[in-house]
């Protein structure tokens, strides 16, 4: 049987552009996406000249150095990808770059998911203009859900790009900036498809472990950067742990919401436990009360996202914990290899 080279040629053209048609919303959001990535990747400065110029303030050449003696000793003593990610900087003038919209169901704990090739299914999505993230957010509440907006510190395009240094990471303090490095370094290193619990609360273990580990070599066990990282994560699990807690609360709530239940019933009913959560917060044993105030104040009003993102970054972290000094003998780099392995092998990561 002859192939007629021509028709198959046309017959694959022709699907493509049915794909076009069919996605085009998707194209146009990844093109969107990959404009406001490469607009940062282009007009970021290569940190080593940024450290040679005389105007650069010394605080922020310290800040630079630091960041460096993160990533290689998270690649070196962690186990984390080798790249140049954090090697670039790029100046945000003090303004968010990126927006990200969160959604969940009014009256279950059940986030909005959205689909992108290569990374499947996922519970939030980014816009480089607020603008689209606010129309985003409101086509999602047309379809029923209550939503939430956030800019990030910084997020990962999981080895795509080299990741340049946000500057307005530099207000961070040591603890914090070297877990936010070690975290997107994670993310780069291994990233399992459609497992955005997994995937979150894993960065969120190493960064946290790992930095931990980090100041503790580089200033020294009991420094005071060291010290006040470690009260930073006990006023932390606090926090999140009395979220978790009463992210069950609301759950169990919603649970007793039948078909009968009115709207009015359930609207007031939620309200009340989350007014009730909310006062909670205030009265946690905390070693810096104050800047659990400050977000209480930034917050308008809490509502299912907010629950959910905790789920999503620490339900897991205690798994973690037990797996590290049960299963790895307290050896993160073994930890994270092990990890990054059964993914390369398509296995399941369970501990």
């Amino acid at each position: 049987m002859k192939l007629n080279f021509r028709f198959i040629i046309k017959f694959l053209l022709l699907l493509l552009a049915a794909a076009a048609v069919w996605n085009y919303k998707l194209i146009g959001y990844g093109i969107s996406q990959l404009s406001g990535q490469l607009h940062i990747i282009r007009n970021a400065v290569p940190v080593t000249e940024v450290l040679n110029n005389p105007a650069t303030p010394d605080s922020v050449k310290e800040k630079l150095i630091y960041i460096d003696q993160v990533r290689r000793y998270a690649m070196d003593s962690l186990g984390l990808k080798n790249s140049d990610n954090y090697t670039t900087l790029f100046d945000q003038q003090g303004k968010p770059v990126m927006w990200v919209v969160t959604a969940s169901l009014p009256y279950e704990l059940k986030a909005f998911e959205w689909w992108f090739p290569v990374i499947g299914t996922v519970s939030y999505k980014g816009f480089f203009t607020e603008e689209k993230a606010l129309r985003e957010a409101e086509k999602v509440k047309e379809a029923g859900y209550e939503t939430d907006i956030y800019s990030p510190y910084a997020w990962s395009t999981l080895g795509y790009f080299t990741d340049p240094i946000l500057s307005n990471m530099l207000y961070r303090g040591p603890g914090r900036l070297a877990d936010l490095i070690i975290h997107e370094l994670t993310h780069a290193t291994v990233y399992l498809k459609s497992s955005v619990d997994f995937n979150e609360n894993f960065a969120t273990f190493v960064g946290e472990e790992g930095a931990g580990r980090f100041l503790k070599h580089h200033f020294g066990e009991g420094s005071m950067e060291h010290t006040r990282f470690v009260q930073f994560l006990q006023d932390d699990e606090i926090y999140h742990q009395y979220m978790i807690r009463s992210a069950q609360r609301l759950d169990s709530l919603y649970k007793t919401f039948s078909s009968e239940t009115s709207l009015n019933t359930k609207e007031t009913q939620k309200q009340a436990m989350l007014i009730e959560i909310t006062n909670g917060i205030r009265d946690l044993p905390y070693h810096q009360p104050e800047r659990f105030q400050k977000m209480l104040d930034r917050k308008v009003q809490l509502n299912n996202t907010d629950f959910l993102a905790y789920l999503r970054y620490r339900k897991d972290q205690s798994v973690f914990r037990d797996a590290l000094e049960k299963k790895y003998n307290g050896d993160l780099r073994a930890m994270v290899e092990d990890v990054v392995k059964k993914s390369e092998r398509g296995e399941e990561v369970e501990f």
